[in-house]
């Protein structure tokens, strides 16, 4: 089988490449140095995805009752390559198009959907995931943050971490165990939490990552209406599973690193290395993972296209699409060498983005017991 971009997505492709020249600014290589949670590039992904929503980009992959434009998941893709490929001005509004916009339809209430939908199509709300906790993270069956029913209110108490974008987010994704006599997967629910509630409070978490990129955020008797749970109380294990499986292919990692690639194998060629064999090793190891993952993902993508339900080629997308950065990253630091240990350099920069990639969605371990479990059907011991 022969696979090929068609004329018209190789026209829009085009013509997304020519918006972005000219919609991003001169600036736009410092700007967005500091990550999409800083504050320079969440207010610019602001006006920035208002653009594409007037465009009809930004959701054009959703039905058009939700306003969308019942586009062919291939066009968000690319939209999402070419995103990422420019250091993703959408900041963290991509993630409110990838998954939990697709959540809300599916499992969300009339009142809900006409709530939380035209924001995210509009480009005109930033979000955060409520998931990790202190003593759950990888582990995220094992949440602690409690929430039970007081009239037609949840009263929510405990606390999340590595939050990213909870300093900008109007509205939180939030896991919550409603019946404290459950373990693991039972008894959690997911609540569509405004955070200008009384009782939460965010803290930054300094890293070597980006500014205000994580965070702690606390949760004090925080009262949220019982009209902002989504699902059915108790099965929000199946809501979120259903969402991650957008998520882990949601971000083209792949793109970007393949495009640093390039300027690495030029970096190299300029230094006088593009001849040793060590470094040809590394570069035709880092092209092969990361055109394997673009593989990966578009195999994802096409079951999408034909109506085809989640299955584990999302986690092995996600790991290809993890390799690939790290070996990338590698590969910067050896070209560098010294200056390497230069905060903020180029090698630097791309290393410590590559760490987040581990990281976020589910660390690389998780998507690895997740592929022996569901793909390889490995017993457990």
């Amino acid at each position: 089988m022969h696979f090929g971009w068609s004329d018209d997505e190789q026209a829009y492709r085009r013509e997304v490449q020519a918006f972005l020249a000219e919609a991003l600014p001169d600036d736009w290589e410092a700007l967005s140095a500091g990550g999409p949670g800083s504050d320079a590039q969440a207010d610019f992904s602001r006006g920035f995805c208002g653009r594409l929503a007037e465009r009809g980009w930004l959701t054009q992959s959703w039905p058009a009752e939700y306003g969308g434009a019942d586009a062919p998941p291939w066009r968000h893709a690319i939209l999402g390559e070419e995103m990422w490929g420019n250091g993703e001005p959408r900041g963290p509004q991509y993630m409110n198009v990838n998954w939990i916009g697709p959540a809300i339809m599916k499992h969300g209430s009339d009142a809900q959907k006409a709530l939380h939908l035209p924001l995210i199509s509009r480009g005109d709300v930033l979000w955060c995931q409520g998931f990790s906790e202190p003593e759950a993270g990888s582990d995220l069956a094992a949440l602690r943050t409690a929430a039970h029913l007081d009239g037609d209110e949840y009263v929510v108490d405990g606390s999340k971490v590595w939050t990213s974008y909870a300093n900008h987010a109007r509205f939180c994704f939030l896991l919550v165990r409603t019946d404290p006599e459950s373990s693991r997967h039972k008894g959690i629910s997911v609540l569509l939490c405004p955070m200008d509630l009384p009782g939460i409070e965010v803290r930054e978490i300094p890293s070597v990552v980006g500014e205000r990129y994580f965070h702690e955020v606390f949760f004090d008797g925080v009262r949220v209406p019982a009209s902002c749970r989504l699902g059915p109380e108790g099965e929000g294990w199946s809501v979120v599973s259903y969402a991650l499986q957008f998520e882990r292919v949601g971000a083209a990692r792949y793109h970007r690193a393949a495009l640093i690639l390039d300027d690495l194998a030029e970096c190299a060629r300029e230094r006088g290395l593009l001849a040793e064999p060590r470094v040809q090793e590394k570069l035709g190891e880092a092209r092969t993972l990361c055109e394997a993952a673009r593989v990966l993902t578009y195999r994802v993508i096409d079951q999408r296209a034909h109506g085809s339900p989640p299955t584990a080629d999302s986690n092995v997308a996600r790991l290809a699409g993890t390799t690939a950065e790290q070996a990338v990253a590698d590969l910067a630091l050896e070209i560098f060498g010294e200056e390497s240990l230069e905060y903020g350099s180029y090698a630097d920069t791309r290393f410590r983005w590559a760490m987040t990639a581990g990281v976020a969605v589910g660390a690389t371990e998780v998507q690895l017991n997740l592929v022996a479990r569901n793909l390889l059907e490995l017993p457990r011991e």
